[in-house]
């Protein structure tokens, strides 16, 4: 390899002539010399013109696959870094809130819908008390259910909470008294 044609860093060579890439390539291959790694190219065939023959198996870049220089899909870069990070249970989690509906079914959904969760317990807002009874009666099967479907440990309890009333407080002072009269739910 010539230096004074490969582009590299040379004394008395003008900064706006240098290709840093070239530059940078020719020094990898210098301290790859200098460890012994030397590449070496088979020589071709005399007389051959076909291209050289590829194990069994592998097609275009699949030959990468173990080493890990084969490009990868959106899914499974996601999952590595979910499984290298330790988020499989916050993933979890945010499975639940979207996929209620199919976890609790449409009826339930209708009514209930979950609001928030703190380390192993699903907060579960109910339009009406009726409802935050019979989800509270349900809750033991749902368990089962998240337990089948995310994974052992991730929700071990649902807090329920009935209907949200309004506020009437308005202002920073206050009277004491019974307020309204009515339930709301």
């Amino acid at each position: 390899m010539n230096k004074d044609t490969d582009g590299g860093l040379q004394p008395g060579r003008d900064p706006d002539d240098i290709d840093a890439a070239q530059a940078a390539l020719n020094r990898m291959r210098d301290a790859a010399a200098a460890r012994g790694e030397i590449r070496r190219k088979a020589p071709p065939r005399p007389g051959s013109t076909q291209k050289p023959a590829r194990s069994a198996g592998t097609r275009g870049f699949g030959q990468f696959h173990g080493t890990g220089r084969d490009p990868l899909g959106l899914g499974k870069v996601v999952g590595r870094l979910v499984a290298e990070r330790g988020w499989s249970s916050p993933v979890a989690v945010g499975s639940v809130m979207a996929q209620w509906p199919a976890l609790v079914g449409p009826e339930i959904s209708a009514h209930c819908t979950p609001e928030s969760f703190t380390d192993t317990t699903l907060h579960v807002r109910c339009d009406s008390t009726a409802w935050a009874t019979q989800l509270r009666l349900l809750s033991l099967s749902l368990l089962e259910k998240f337990r089948v479907e995310l994974g052992d440990g991730v929700v071990t309890s649902i807090q329920v909470l009935g209907p949200a009333a309004p506020s009437w407080r308005k202002g920073a002072r206050t009277v004491n008294g019974r307020g309204p009269r009515d339930t709301y739910g």
